[in-house]
Parts: C-alpha cells; sequence; structure tokens
C-alpha cells in the first residue's frame, strides 16, 4: 500500500517517490503527498517529475485496491514501475481545501444535527444536517464560525481504537457514511473543545488560519436536509 504522507503532514508539498506500477486508472507510488478523493474532499492536482526531464501532470487522486492512484492527463510522457520522481501538489488549491475542510468541522460544531452530506471546494464548501422542522439563523452561524475562527484554536488529529469509538458513536456526525473499519484504529480530528470526530481528510494548524467565512444559501433539500453553504471570503 502507498504510504500516505499528507496523513502525518498536511503541509508538505513534495516528496521523492518510486513508482510501484503503472495502472489503467492511475499512477501508483510508494509513497505520496497527493490526497485522494475521500470525505467530500477532492483528490490533488499537480505534476510527477523524472530526473530525465519528464513531467507528467495529475489531474486527479484517487484510490485504488492496491494503494493511491495519481490520474495523469490524456497524453502524458509514459512512466514505468521503478521510475524515480518527484511529486509536487498543486498547494494553492490544496491549501484552500484544507481551510475549508477545517471550516466544515466547525460548522459541525455550530450546528447540532446529523449530516448526511457534504462537499469541500475551493472557495465554497457545505454541509447537508437532517435537522426536520428546523430554523437556521444564517447571521448566528456566521458570526460563531469567525468567532472560532478568531479564537484560533489548534487543529491536530489523534488516532484511536475502533472499541473506543463504537463506545461514543455520537461521536461520528455523518449518517450515510461511516468510518472505515477493520484496521483497528481510526483517525480522529480534534479541535479541542469545539469538535471531534473521525476524519482523514487534510486541515489547517489552527482554525486562524482559516480566514474569515460567509454563510451563503441555506436551503431545503427535502423534508429533513437542510443545505448550508459556507463561502471563503478571499
Amino acid at each position: 500500500m502507498t504510504e500516505e504522507i499528507f496523513c502525518a503532514d498536511a503541509y508538505t508539498r513534495s516528496c521523492e517517490a518510486v513508482v510501484a506500477a503503472v495502472e489503467e486508472a492511475g499512477i501508483r507510488l510508494d509513497c505520496t503527498v497527493f490526497y485522494p478523493t475521500g470525505g467530500g474532499q477532492p483528490g490533488d492536482t499537480g505534476t510527477l517529475r523524472t530526473a530525465d526531464g519528464r513531467t507528467v501532470r495529475i489531474v486527479d487522486t484517487v484510490k485504488g485496491p492496491a494503494g493511491i492512484l495519481h490520474v495523469p492527463e490524456e497524453g502524458a510522457s509514459t512512466l514505468a514501475a521503478g521510475d524515480a520522481v518527484t511529486g509536487e501538489i498543486d498547494w494553492d488549491r490544496r491549501h484552500r481545501h484544507m481551510r475549508m475542510h477545517t471550516a466544515m468541522h466547525l460548522l459541525c460544531a455550530v450546528i447540532d444535527g446529523g449530516v448526511t452530506g457534504g462537499s469541500i471546494g475551493e472557495a465554497k464548501s457545505r454541509l447537508d444536517f437532517d435537522l426536520p422542522d428546523t430554523a437556521l439563523d444564517k447571521e448566528h452561524i456566521s458570526a460563531e464560525l469567525n468567532r472560532l475562527v478568531t479564537e484560533d484554536h489548534p487543529v491536530g488529529a489523534q488516532w484511536i481504537g475502533e472499541d473506543a469509538l463504537a463506545a461514543n458513536p455520537d461521536m461520528v456526525r455523518t449518517m450515510s457514511v461511516k468510518p472505515p473499519s477493520g484496521a483497528g484504529e481510526v483517525r480522529v480530528l480534534d479541535i479541542p473543545g469545539v469538535d471531534l470526530q473521525p476524519c482523514g481528510g487534510t486541515h489547517v494548524a489552527s482554525t486562524g488560519e482559516i480566514g474569515r467565512l460567509r454563510v451563503g444559501k441555506i436551503e431545503n433539500k427535502g423534508k429533513h436536509n437542510r443545505r448550508v453553504n459556507v463561502h471563503l471570503e478571499d
């Protein structure tokens, strides 16, 4: 399986790697800084560069059965197993995803309800909440989000045993998607005193790094779903 450098350090922008396999769906490396699509967060884009000067543009990153797959753009240079490469992500794009992903965890802290869906983008993200017969105050949500940003809470991750998670089912906010099981441990995002829930995504080191947020439309998406859209103001 691919060593997931992004999981240990979301701020690492590049790494030296070796091509483990070239599959129909993409290029598998022995290690990577590229985050694969998951948890509502898009897969990273960037480049793989060889010592002899070839550059392969990566247009998406996804999970494969044997490890993470880097999807090359159509017509890119051909790589082969054993090739040494330098992988580098599009950092500006990734950092915006990190800011927005952490912002969605703040949104979970502000709104008390099960999460039925979500999506993370570079400038706008959204979460859907199971909130039948509940009116949401956009100005209040905006104020609370920006209060948590201004307070600059530290953001970290820890691993807990699956038994500990099973004993605390309220820690799982997503209703349709459950944390992966079978590995013995689950990665948990921890914003002390604010939010604690399973998450494998990439995040900023403190809430102040998110920057000012604006709540956009709050939409009714069926009898139970309330969709809250959040924007980065920059």
